[in-house]
């Protein structure tokens, strides 16, 4: 039979790894995570945040630092937060990062980004002794909740998840690389078509074009601007014609009374010389 003494000590032992197991995660929980759908709680609150990556060297020597510097967290008034770039490219393309790790500092909607040395001594001091305010902040315009910035974070997640289907056409179906660029380019023709044909819709609803329709014939009451100048010309060549037939009337006018005259002058003149002859 088992000595009940000799199970003291083991028992002990997991008492204590039990209670330290809970204690720890806690610790590890000051890092809050921060990702596409609640890095607006950034905007509110004074925030230290560290954008890093699994596979990169000189995050996974920062880490140890980090967490040291998170727990003085509650004490500082400050949320320490980090972000992984390789899960949330929107965040990587909204902050602009170009180098890991990289750290930004947030007061109130507006973010500085960190260039000190990265220990934990000089995390605590640049809060405390309020050293972020020699910094100045981020123009709104690359803001991260600026126009610009939320597109940008379109652009990164609209990439990535073109290298998610890339590598799902590749390794799930089999396909080969010239097969994937070949979809990829014709989803890329399609979606040119859709867009340019809602494009030319919308255009057209907003300025719609003015089609041509057949003229009527122009009345004889209003004339067009160009047709003045040959409407002169028509009126100046019927006023000459009526002048030409005006002058006509008068000179056969005066021929029919040369003619009266010459024959009374004939008729007055003829028995004449038939009295002489007598």
């Amino acid at each position: 039979m088992a000595n009940p003494g000799s199970l003291v000590v083991p028992v002990a032992v997991l008492v204590l790894l039990l209670c330290r197991a809970p204690w720890t995660h806690g610790r590890r929980s000051d890092v809050r995570v921060i990702t596409d759908e609640n890095w607006r709680e950034l905007l509110e609150g004074e925030w230290m945040i560290e954008f890093f990556a699994p596979w990169c060297p000189a995050c996974q020597n920062l880490q140890p630092e980090w967490e040291s510097f998170a727990e003085w967290g509650e004490d500082l008034e400050v949320n320490v937060a980090k972000v992984d770039v390789t899960e949330q490219p929107g965040l990587s393309g909204r902050f602009i990062i170009t180098a890991l790790p990289t750290v930004y500092h947030c007061k109130d909607g507006e973010f500085r980004r960190y260039q000190g040395p990265r220990t934990k001594k000089d995390f605590i001091n640049f809060i405390s002794e309020k050293e972020w305010k020699s910094i100045e902040p981020i123009s709104s315009w690359f803001g991260p909740g600026s126009v610009l910035m939320s597109s940008m974070s379109a652009l990164f997640q609209l990439s990535m998840w073109i290298r998610t289907c890339h590598n799902y056409f590749i390794e799930d179906l089999g396909l080969p690389v010239w097969g994937s660029y070949t979809v990829f380019a014709l989803a890329t023709l399609l979606s040119g078509l859709l867009l340019g044909l809602c494009m030319i819709f919308v255009a057209d609803s907003l300025f719609p074009s003015r089609r041509r329709r057949p003229q009527p014939f122009p009345s004889k009451k209003s004339f067009p601007e160009s047709s003045q100048p040959l409407k002169k010309v028509k009126e100046e060549h019927k006023a000459d014609e009526e002048d030409v037939s005006e002058e006509e009337a008068e000179s056969k006018e005066g021929t029919n009374k040369d003619f009266a005259q010459n024959a009374i002058r004939q008729r007055s003149v003829g028995p004449s010389p038939a009295t002489d002859k007598s």
